[in-house]
């Protein structure tokens, strides 16, 4: 891929880094060579970034022409917005205070080059910028507050102002970070995948062996997939696209991940909304409520109407942290004590809590639904002498019941059009429709983004089609991504 690096005159860019090409601003904005150019990274070094000025249209142009530019449109807009500089500043907290310890003056003024200054004491709070703010040269301005270090700005470097004795330092940083994500085959590949997930996890919605089959997938529609953890979100617009297969939560690196993928016009599943839908119970169940989709009765608990669970719902009951996932923060109450004792510890945490009316079953039916279309159809047993799928028994040890996947053909037309009509409403991502069978009814427990799909569970009867059918809709949008739309 072409490395470029544009800048305002070539003729005094101060540093040989090899395998790159110094291009004048103005020749990158108006030759239709670097127009054509189909792939490049781009390095904008222009001295100003402000709106519509040079620096400015080179990333956007770049963004435009399908390159990608290091500072893209999104970071240098962010680097002007004090709400972004707040939630860096409170990311940063904890590991400045360790950091700035032992500094004595009452300013400090740190160099960032690529996430990393010269000091490797300062690294971790390098990255943490550089992760905020994705620019080769930031400098930011760190002042006592009394007691305690706040970061006060953060500005772009401009060439000229890096020290003599830091270029070689820079040089090896930029060679770090422009090889690091090569494509494999560029002549195979025609877009690149981050693939986000999290190999120590004890739940994991796909392990090793799906993981390997969406990558062969993805090649066949010319896609390169790349592994990348939560260590990586710098390199979030170096691709075209993010499939999150790590579990989802909002205030998480995996939103953060999702939305900074948006933001710099990447193709993402999960997206930000979904996963902002599909974290909260409570909007759930309004969202169903106001839709009239079929669900358990179902009551909102505060502090003031906690007699009305048993009043509406009786006993046992079900109640549901708002941001639970895979079966945690669910329990059952089977007793008044057992009720009030729940619910008085999760009102510590949430404002608002989830009743539901027990719905007795030995299995819950999950259909995946991508796209706004059907993907699966799996049982999910509940563990034996229990009344939930998943049994957290402490530390790294769970057990599960089993499950047995359904072809689509055969799943019950009723749970496919709920799970449809359910999901719908949650956007055209992909989702996971959890719903219990009661005699020829069914009902919507909820829907969850970033489904389990693992070989011999879930993809036990449809076998590759699901990891076909994921990776060709990734190739339609990255596809449409570039095309006007018409009313």
């Amino acid at each position: 891929m072409n490395v470029l690096i544009v800048v305002d005159q070539p003729s005094r860019w101060p540093l040989q880094i090899p395998d790159t090409e110094v291009v004048a601003a103005r020749t990158y904005l108006t030759d239709p060579h670097y127009s054509e150019m189909k792939r490049a990274k781009v390095w904008n070094m222009c001295r100003s970034y402000g709106y519509q000025t040079v620096g400015y249209y080179v990333s956007l142009l770049a963004m435009a022409r399908g390159h990608r530019p290091l500072p893209s449109v999104t970071t240098i807009q962010d680097l002007r917005q004090p709400a972004l500089l707040r939630i860096a500043a409170e990311d940063l907290d904890d590991q400045l205070q360790k950091a700035l310890a032992r500094v004595k003056r009452e300013n400090f003024e740190l160099s960032v080059y690529f996430g990393r200054n010269l000091a490797p004491r300062y690294d971790r709070i390098s990255q943490i910028l550089f992760d905020h703010f994705p620019m080769p040269f930031l400098r930011a301005s760190f002042e006592w507050a009394g007691t305690s270090w706040r970061l006060e700005g953060i500005r772009p470097i401009a060439s000229k102002d890096i020290p003599e004795s830091h270029r070689e330092f820079v040089i090896g940083q930029a060679e770090r970070f422009f090889s690091r994500r090569e494509r494999k085959d560029d002549a195979v590949a025609r877009y690149d995948l981050a693939i986000l997930h999290d190999p120590e996890a004890i739940d994991t919605p796909s392990g090793p062996k799906a993981l390997g089959r969406f990558v062969k997938a993805a090649r066949k529609y010319g896609i390169e997939a790349t592994f990348i953890d939560k260590t990586d979100f710098s390199y979030v617009p170096e691709f075209d696209a993010l499939f999150i297969r790590e579990t989802t939560r909002v205030n998480h690196h995996t939103w953060r991940f999702a939305r900074r993928a948006v933001a710099e016009g990447l193709v993402a599943i999960d997206d930000p909304d979904s996963i902002v839908r599909c974290s909260n119970k409570v909007y759930q169940a309004e969202l169903f409520e106001r839709h009239k989709i079929a669900t358990p009765k179902t009551v909102i608990v505060h502090r003031d109407n906690i007699e009305k669970v048993r009043e509406e719902l009786g006993l046992p009951c079900v109640l549901k942290e708002p941001d639970g996932a895979f079966s945690t923060g669910v329990v059952k109450a089977a007793t008044k004590e057992e009720l009030y004792a729940h619910l008085d510890r999760m009102l510590e945490e949430s404002d608002l809590v989830v009743a539901q009316a027990f719905v007795s079953s030995t299995f819950d039916w999950r259909i995946g639904i991508l796209d706004r279309k059907p993907l699966f159809a799996c049982r999910y047993h509940h563990v034996k002498g229990h009344w939930k799928i998943q049994v957290d028994e402490g530390g790294k040890k769970r057990s599960y019941g089993k499950s047995d996947a359904v072809p689509l053909t055969e799943a019950p037309k009723g749970a496919v059009d709920l799970a449809l009509e359910a999901a719908n409403l949650i956007g055209d991502g992909l989702y996971g429709v959890d719903i219990k069978q009661v005699g020829d009814e069914f009902v919507v427990i909820e829907v969850n983004d970033n489904p389990n799909i693992d070989v011999g569970y879930e993809d036990d009867a449809e076998g590759d089609v699901i990891y076909d059918a994921v990776m060709r809709v990734f190739f339609e949008r990255l596809e449409r991504r570039g095309r006007p739309e018409h009313p």
